[in-house]
């Protein structure tokens, strides 16, 4: 991969951080979780087009500004990230899948399954340890029906656009553009 490449990764890695840092004015409080639903639609964008790593980063980084903007909480960090690695290396592990349509569904139940299910786990010991939540309050579980809301919302989001696109021809160019 060339500098040039590189360099659009970099930039369309910014600007979908930037959504998603915007987007999450666009949230719902459900169980003492805020839901942002733009993350997990973003963290689709970033498996689709980047790959896994940058997908991390991108989420990190969101939810690093998230917080500073005080638009999320720390459970932004969990949640996302683990989604974002999750639906990265599934994408590009289904590489050979000849159906894309196959191919982006597998991706979004491994955006679904590592935020709401392994990042609502992960969320229990954040509270615990950074947010004053006393174990006895909230079980270990609590927060995966929230985080399975925001990203189930967010990733039907993008599961349409991304068909919309490729349905029109703009996937393939979009990607070689990138490449």
């Amino acid at each position: 991969m060339n500098i040039h490449n590189k360099t659009k990764k970099l930039a369309l890695c910014a600007i979908l951080t930037a959504v998603a840092v915007a987007g999450s004015l666009l949230q719902f409080p459900v169980l003492g979780s805020k839901c942002a639903p733009v993350q997990h639609m973003v963290n689709i964008f970033c498996a689709v087009f980047l790959g896994p790593w940058y997908g991390v980063v991108s989420a990190f980084i969101a939810s690093l500004l998230r917080n500073l903007f005080s638009l999320g909480s720390l459970m932004a960090f969990p949640g996302s990230m683990i989604g974002a690695l999750l639906a990265g290396v599934t994408y590009a592990a289904t590489k050979k899948l000849k159906n894309s349509y196959v191919r982006l569904i597998l991706t979004l139940v491994a955006e679904v399954f590592g935020t709401g299910v392994l990042g609502g786990l992960c969320a229990y010991p954040v509270a615990l340890l950074f947010m004053n939540v006393d174990a006895a309050s909230v079980a270990f579980y609590a927060y995966i029906v929230p985080f399975l809301i925001s990203t189930v919302a967010g990733s039907l989001i993008s599961g349409v656009i991304i068909a919309v696109l490729d349905r029109a021809g703009v996937m393939s160019k979009m990607k070689k553009s990138l490449e």
